[in-house]
This record gives C-alpha cells, structure tokens and sequence, in this order.
C-alpha cells in the first residue's frame, strides 16, 4: 500500500503562483508514476501532470502547459507541481495519484489539497 499526503494548497490571486507537494510512504517502489488531478465543482475530475519516477519523463494537459511543472525528489518520495501564472479556472481540489506497477492503474491518492484563485 502507499500512501499520498498533499501540501501547498491555498488562496491565491490570479496570475499569482502556488507550490503543491506529496509526500508518498508505504511501499513507494511499487509505484512507476506519479502525477496529479484536480477536480472542480461541477466538472469531472482531470488530469493534471504525470511524471514517470525512473526516468524523469513529463506530461500535462493542454490547460497546464507552459504554466504547471511536475517535478520529482526520489531521495524524498517527494512529488512537486508549481503552478504559475494561475486563473479563475483553476480553481479546484488538487490530488496527488500514484500508478501500481502491477496494475498499471492510478491506483493510489491522496486526500486532496484546495487551490482557489480569486481576486
């Protein structure tokens, strides 16, 4: 099992900046990929940025490009997302996931961390 507990969250104006971190315990090398979702009122959950643990490799939705970066601290179990110049929309509860590299599912999360962005 691995467990997920995230950080960072908060109030913040638009085109301000927030750092989300997750901190993962547990059994951490039966991970392969970690990433982030958000989920806002009214809306489906969405997928955010991935990072593969090993190799370093990046995705983002489109909405994230050039203003979110993933980043990883294996030494720390450590997952971060700074999130740059940020709007209205992104408003939301952010959760850190984790893959099982045995089903290949996004299997673990955490309990989510509120990120509001109002003037």
């Amino acid at each position: 099992q691995v467990q997920l507990v995230e950080s960072g969250g908060g109030l913040v104006q638009p085109g301000g900046s927030l750092r989300l971190s997750c901190a993962a315990s547990g059994r951490t090398f039966s991970t392969s990929t970690m990433g982030w979702f958000r989920l806002a009122p009214g809306k489906e959950r969405e997928f955010v940025a991935s990072i593969i643990m090993s190799t370093g490799n990046t995705g983002y939705t489109d909405s994230a490009k050039g203003r979110f970066t993933i980043s990883r601290d294996n030494a720390k179990n450590m997952v971060n997302l700074q999130m740059n110049s940020l709007k209205h929309e992104d408003t939301a509860v952010y959760y850190c996931a984790a893959v099982s590299s045995s089903t290949r599912k996004w299997d673990y999360w955490g309990q989510g961390t509120q990120v509001t962005v109002s003037s």
